[in-house]
C-alpha cells in the first residue's frame, strides 16, 4: 500500500499546497496535549486565543494564554481545543469539539500553509488567497477525476467531479454557491477552458454589471478588455480606435485601479484576440466587437456646457464626438444634436425636447452601458450557439455565481442591489439548510433543541422589496418629474426611520463619504449614499439616438439594437 505522501506525487507541484505532509501528520500525533486544561480563551483583541487553564473558582477561570497573557474569564467564554493530530484537518465535521473558535483556528493554520480549501460537512469553504497557487494546473485536473470526495485532499475540483458523477448516476447532489474564481474553476474542470477575466478581480460568466462601464470604486477595475487594447500589444488597434495607451486619458476606465498585480494585460488581449476568432465571429463582427468598445471609451470624454443665459446643453467641442461617431458608423452632427435635442412623442406628435448639461450626460452614460451590455449579451448568445452540441440533454449542471456582500466608503444604489440579492440567496440558504432540517428531526421525533442560528433576514429584506419599502418608494418618486434626491430621502425617513430597526441614520464619520441612511444586513450595517438614485433607476434611453444607432453603416450596431 502506497504510503500518503506517495499518493500526493499524482497533484504535482500542487501537493504542499493541499494536504499537510505524513511527516507532519505523524508529529502532530505524537505532541504532547492534555485535554482538560488546553483550551482556546475569549480575547478583547485577538477573537479567540490559545491558552492553559490554572484555575477554576465560583464560576470563573484562569487562563495563561500562549502569548503569557493571564485572564479571568466566565466559564462561557472559554472552549475545549482538539488534539493536535485535527490542527489542519480537511473536514472540520469530524472534529472532536466544533464551535467557532476551533473553526477559526483551523481555517487560519490551513490558510497559513495556503492551504485555501476546507470540507465542512457538505460544504467546500475557500479562503482568497489573494496570489496565483498552483492548484489548478491540468495535472490537477486528472488527479481529481473520478476520485471519490474522501479520496482526494479538499478542492472546488472534487465538488466539480462529484457533481458529474451524480448527474451521471442519476442521482441529485446539493451544489453550494462559490464565488467567481471557484466557478471558473468548476468551468475548466467540465470544458477545461474558463473565460478570459473581468473587472479587478476575476471574471464573472455570463453576466454583466453594467454601472461598471462608466463608473468605478476606488479599489475596483472595470472590464479587463479596456486595459488590454490599451496595452499596446496590437499597435493596430490603437490606431483603428482613435486612442491613446493611457487609461488615464478616458475617464470612464480610470476612476479606480487601472492595472492588476497579477494579470498582464498584453498576454490577456492576444488570448482574447485568438478566443473571438475561434468562437466563430467574421473578422468584420471582430472589428466591430473592438470598435464599439472604443466608442464607449470616447462616450465618456464628450463634454457638454450650458448656453448663456439658457439651462440648454450645448456640444463643448466636437472632436472627441467625431471619433465616437467615425467608430459607430453614424454622423458626428447628428449624434451631437440628437442628444442635446432628442424628438419626443407627445400625444401623436413628436417634438423636439431641450436637454440640460445633467441631462446629456446621464443620457450619454446610459448610451454606452447599453452598447456594451447589448454587445457582451450578443456575444454570450453568439458563443452558447458555437459551443452547443445540438444533442438533447437529460441532465445538466448548474453553477451559481453572485457578486459578493459588498461594504465600501462610498455604497450606492449597485451595492443596495448586490446586498439585497444577497440577502435573499442567505435567506434561501438557511430555510433550507437549517429550518427546514431541523423541522425535519422534529418530525422523526428526534430530541433536538431548536437552534435559531439568528438568520431570519425577512426584516431587512421586506424593508426592502415589500410596498412603501426602499425599491417601492425609489419607483414612484421616478414617476414625479420635480422629485429629488432630497425628496426621495425625506420620504424614506418619513416611512422607516424609527419605525424598523434595520433603517437606521447614519453617523457621520471624518474622512469617509457623505451617508444617507443606513440599513442592517446579516453581514453588517451599511452606509449608503442616494445620490444619482432616481437617474439610475430611470437609465433613460435617448430614442433618437437609438434611432440612428438602428440605421448605423456599423451592421453589428443596427443588429444590436434592431427593433
Amino acid at each position: 500500500m502506497a504510503s500518503p505522501d506517495a499518493e500526493m506525487a499524482a497533484f504535482g507541484e500542487a501537493a504542499p499546497y493541499l494536504r499537510k505532509s505524513e511527516k507532519e501528520r505523524i508529529e502532530a500525533q505524537n505532541k504532547p496535549f492534555d485535554a482538560k486544561s488546553s483550551v482556546f480563551v475569549v480575547h478583547p483583541k485577538e477573537s479567540f486565543v490559545k491558552g492553559t487553564i490554572q484555575s477554576r473558582e465560583s464560576g470563573k477561570v484562569t487562563v495563561k494564554t500562549e502569548g503569557g497573557e493571564t485572564m479571568t474569564v466566565k466559564e462561557d467564554q472559554i472552549f475545549s481545543m482538539n488534539p493536535p493530530k485535527y490542527d489542519k484537518i480537511e473536514d472540520m465535521a469530524m472534529m472532536t469539539h466544533l464551535h467557532e473558535p476551533a473553526v477559526l483556528y483551523n481555517l487560519k493554520e490551513r490558510y497559513a500553509a495556503w492551504m485555501i480549501y476546507t470540507y465542512s460537512g457538505l460544504f467546500c469553504v475557500t479562503v482568497n488567497p489573494y496570489k496565483w497557487l498552483p492548484v489548478y494546473n491540468p495535472e490537477v485536473v486528472l488527479a481529481y477525476r473520478g476520485k471519490k470526495r474522501q479520496e482526494a485532499p479538499p478542492h472546488i475540483f472534487s465538488i466539480s467531479d462529484n457533481a458529474y458523477q451524480f448527474m451521471l448516476t442519476g442521482e441529485f447532489g446539493e451544489s453550494g454557491a462559490g464565488k467567481t474564481v471557484n466557478t471558473k474553476r468548476v468551468i475548466q474542470y467540465f470544458a477545461t477552458i474558463a473565460a478570459s477575466g473581468e473587472k479587478k478581480k476575476e471574471e464573472q460568466p455570463g453576466k454583466m454589471q453594467k454601472s461598471r462601464v462608466t463608473f468605478q470604486l476606488k479599489a475596483e477595475r472595470s472590464y479587463h478588455i479596456f486595459y488590454q487594447i490599451m496595452s499596446n500589444k496590437k499597435p493596430e488597434l490603437i490606431d483603428m480606435l482613435l486612442i491613446s495607451t493611457n487609461p488615464f486619458d478616458f475617464h470612464y476606465v480610470s476612476q479606480g485601479e487601472v492595472t492588476v498585480p497579477s494579470i498582464d494585460d498584453q498576454e490577456e488581449l492576444m488570448a482574447t484576440d485568438s478566443a473571438i476568432d475561434i468562437l466563430g465571429f467574421s473578422a468584420d463582427e471582430k472589428t466591430a466587437i473592438y470598435k464599439l468598445t472604443g466608442a464607449v471609451m470616447h462616450y465618456g470624454n464628450l463634454k457638454f456646457k450650458q448656453k448663456q443665459r439658457e439651462e440648454q446643453a450645448e456640444p463643448d467641442g466636437t472632436e472627441v464626438a467625431d471619433k465616437a461617431a467615425y467608430l459607430m458608423g453614424l454622423n458626428s452632427a447628428e449624434l451631437l444634436k440628437a442628444l442635446c435635442y432628442p424628438r419626443v412623442k407627445v400625444g401623436n406628435e413628436y417634438v423636439t425636447k431641450g436637454q440640460t448639461v445633467t441631462q446629456v450626460n446621464n443620457s450619454v452614460g446610459a448610451l454606452a452601458k447599453a452598447v456594451f451590455e447589448k454587445m457582451f449579451l450578443w456575444m454570450v448568445v453568439r458563443i452558447n450557439q458555437q459551443l452547443d452540441t445540438k444533442q438533447p440533454r437529460q441532465y445538466f449542471i448548474g453553477v451559481l455565481d453572485i457578486a459578493g456582500f459588498e461594504i465600501f466608503d462610498f455604497n450606492s444604489f449597485e451595492q443596495l442591489c448586490i446586498n439585497f440579492t444577497n440577502e435573499k440567496l442567505q435567506q434561501f440558504f438557511n430555510h433550507h439548510m437549517f429550518v427546514l432540517e431541523q423541522e425535519e428531526y422534529k418530525k422523526e421525533g428526534i430530541e433536538w433543541e431548536f437552534i435559531d442560528f439568528g438568520m431570519d433576514l425577512a426584516a431587512c429584506i421586506e424593508l426592502i422589496e415589500k410596498p412603501m419599502g426602499i425599491f417601492s418608494i425609489l419607483e414612484e418618486e421616478c414617476m414625479f418629474p420635480k422629485a429629488t434626491d432630497t425628496s426621495f430621502k425625506n420620504k424614506l425617513y418619513d416611512q422607516h426611520l424609527g419605525k424598523s430597526n434595520n433603517f437606521q441614520k447614519p453617523k457621520p464619520a471624518k474622512g469617509k463619504a457623505e451617508a444617507h441612511f443606513s440599513l442592517v444586513h446579516y453581514a453588517g450595517t451599511v452606509d449608503y449614499n442616494i445620490s444619482g438614485w432616481l437617474e439610475k433607476n430611470k437609465d433613460p434611453l435617448n430614442e433618437t439616438v437609438i434611432g440612428l444607432y438602428q440605421k448605423s453603416s456599423l451592421k453589428t450596431l443596427a443588429l444590436l439594437f434592431a427593433a
